[in-house]
């Protein structure tokens, strides 16, 4: 073994990606690609031939993608992951004795060298390949090893030699007695595509009838269905809906002490009506439940829930299991807080207890227990404030036989805290985006996103708002900055979400000096006109709908910023990989004034030459523009439309007609 290993001459270092040193996977969703690089070399001047390995899901076998030298030895090879679950991938290389023998063949040729032996070495390289071949390949390969052999005319034999024909029928049978295989097999853990393309929204059920001061159900909820549909909405996320507790219930406006009519916070889950496996019985049952799911899955939504790991001080866990709690000197057991802030109607699990693995089991089982009831979509509150071994092992033991959940973390924390929970396991991940607000600022977090490798294991989903976050530029901003923040979460995310109907109603009432929703729904039941004037559903069914049709917008990472000559202007543009759809947007950032400039399109990218014209048509407003070259006028009231997202159209080389724009 060690004679072998004397004999291997290549080295393969700098792979990516590979996340902490393969210590946790990439991820990607169905159809995506997975590109690989790495630095592949070997000693002297010799040829190398490298391949990426990889296999599917449950499967053996090795599947091989060539790799294409780069530069400065530097490889890449790339492979479209085809169905949900773990593949795994490595990398292959070896001293290439053939190509050697080409390359240096064909330099001979030009310096006018006698080349007698090279056909020899050559014809012996080929007949050493036919004896790994079989059938018309080892016939065919034979032939030419005696046809090199014999008094041929030399300028064919060279024209056989250095023929794409002979390169690929040979690297169909190479030497790889001394192949150098990467050290680690790496992997990729591969979602369905909603993962990478889906559009929430959020909902309190006991919110949606339309009689005021009637606690909603959710038998209520179906009748909304068909509205949240024709805004484009493929994600219905409801809060806990669990029966709430009425110890320190907090009363509206989240004030320490409540009514006896006051609904409390629904994340100060349990009673003695019932804990995670239960539903609140104001809002129905579980049939009721089931039916939800089954009439939005009629619409095309599917419905979320929420998992929040706390109970409040009536949850029949405290009674159960006290191990499972920290108890105070004075007896009293341990409520949340994050000083100054307290939340004295909520109980954080004690993950420290020497019964951690029962208490690990039996949450898990809560997991379980709506994923039999048909939810496969959890956003998942506050992970942050829980061990991170916990999740490693509550996501792995879950997507082990249910790989098409997806888990959306809500952690709104320190930069390295939220990229550890997406290495762990979470599909999605909330994000900074709702602080983010200059066009640097912009920039900078959209490039630490999508062009570092944060991008490999991280997906952002961004949202404008929520029920615990009203940003002061949505306070300030009015109508037009709600409609320009919409733009912007839905074009640079290809997963975002809104708090609604507050978001369309564009609520902006704030608690003094807080970014805090004013009589927040949180702590009580709302009676929301949905219809009332100046609300936005139709402009955010229509960003919707250009979401949809357009594959650009479809992927967060593809984006790329370019120049326009006015700092309130925003634009960028998204395209797919054969530039058959092209989005250009640019969003005016202040909500109060008309701005312009002079925008540059990378019209070399996009294959058209600087005197061709093209289309841009503006999927927001429907104007069409005829322009030509890299820089062009556009100027942006917001008071008419914060934005336009433009569909570039290259027009085909015939004579000037609108109808063969493509």
């Amino acid at each position: 073994m060690k004679e072998i290993e004397g004999r291997i001459r290549v080295v393969i270092e700098s792979v990516a990606p590979e996340i902490d040193s393969g210590y946790f996977p990439v991820k990607r969703a169905v159809g995506e690609k997975v590109a690989v690089e790495a630095d592949i070399f070997a000693d002297g001047h010799d040829s190398i031939t490298a391949r990426l390995l990889y296999k599917k899901p449950h499967n053996e076998k090795w599947q091989e993608a060539p790799m294409i030298f780069i530069e400065n030895d530097r490889w890449r090879g790339e492979f479209i992951v085809e169905e949900v679950g773990i593949y795994t991938y490595t990398l292959m290389g070896w001293v290439d004795h053939f190509k050697t023998w080409q390359n240096d063949l064909k330099k001979r040729v030009s310096a006018g060298q006698d080349i007698g032996v090279d056909i020899l070495m050559g014809a012996e390289y080929i007949e050493e390949a036919s004896k790994r071949s079989s059938g018309e390949d080892r016939k065919r390969l034979q032939e030419i090893a005696h046809f090199f052999r014999a008094e041929s005319e030399k300028e064919e034999i060279v024209s056989i030699s250095l023929s794409r024909g002979l390169s690929e029928l040979m690297d169909r049978y190479p030497d790889r007695r001394f192949a150098k295989r990467y050290d680690k097999e790496l992997s990729v853990v591969v979602d369905r595509p909603k993962a990478l393309f889906s559009t929430w929204y959020e909902l309190f059920p006991r919110s949606c009838p339309y009689r005021s001061g009637n606690h909603g159900t959710l038998k209520d909820c179906e009748t909304v269905l068909p509205e949240i549909a024709r805004m484009g909405f493929d994600i219905l996320y409801l809060p806990p809906i669990h029966p709430v507790g009425k110890t320190n219930r907090k009363g509206r406006n989240n004030v320490p002490d409540s009514e006896p009519d006051d609904v409390g916070s629904p994340w100060a889950i349990g009673s003695e009506e019932g804990g995670h496996k239960s539903i609140h019985p104001a809002l129905g049952t579980m049939e009721d439940f089931q039916r939800l799911i089954e009439r939005a899955g009629d619409y095309g939504i599917e419905v979320a829930m929420d998992l929040a790991f706390q109970c409040s001080p009536d949850h029949p866990y405290v009674k159960e299991h006290p191990e499972w709690f920290k108890w105070r000197p004075d007896g009293t057991v341990q409520f949340a807080e994050n000083p100054p802030k307290k939340y004295e109607d909520i109980l954080p699990l004690n993950f420290e207890t020497e019964n951690c693995r029962d208490l690990w089991d039996e949450l898990r089982s809560v997991v379980l227990f709506w994923i039999e009831r048909g939810i496969r979509v959890f956003r998942v509150d506050n992970p942050h404030t829980k061990p991170f071994p916990f999740w490693g092992w509550l996501i792995k033991e879950i997507k082990r036989d249910y790989p098409d959940v997806i888990f959306l973390s809500e952690a709104f924390t320190r930069p390295k805290v939220m990229y550890h929970l997406a290495k762990l396991g979470f599909t999605q991940s909330y994000t900074y985006f709702a602080w983010r607000n200059t066009k640097w600022e912009l920039t900078q977090y959209i490039n630490e996103l999508a062009k570092t490798n944060v991008w490999e294991y991280f997906r952002p989903n961004f949202w404008p708002n929520t029920p615990d976050i009203l940003p002061e530029h949505l306070q300030y901003g009015g109508r037009n900055a709600f409609m320009m923040r919409l733009v912007l979460a839905a074009t640079l995310s290809s997963n975002y979400g809104i708090y609604g109907p507050a978001f369309e109603l564009c609520i902006n009432e704030a608690v003094q000096g807080k970014e805090e929703y004013l009589n927040s729904e949180k702590y009580e039941l709302k009676n929301w006109d949905w219809d009332r004037e100046g609300n936005l559903k139709d402009f955010i069914a229509r960003v919707n709908k250009i979401r949809r049709e357009n594959p650009a917008l479809q992927s967060t990472f593809n984006i790329e910023h370019y120049e326009v000559d006015n700092d309130n202007l925003f634009f960028y543009g998204k395209y797919t990989d054969d530039f058959s759809n092209i989005i250009l947007v640019i969003v005016n950032l202040d909500p109060f004034h008309v701005h312009s400039g002079r925008v540059k399109i990378p019209v070399h990218k996009f294959g058209i030459e600087p005197h061709q014209p093209y289309l841009v048509h503006d999927l927001l407003g429907d104007d069409k523009f005829i322009w030509q070259g890299e820089r062009n006028y556009v100027e942006i009231n917001p008071y008419i439309s914060p934005a336009y997202i433009l569909r570039l159209r290259k027009k085909l080389k015939r004579e000037m007609d609108f109808d063969y724009f493509m």
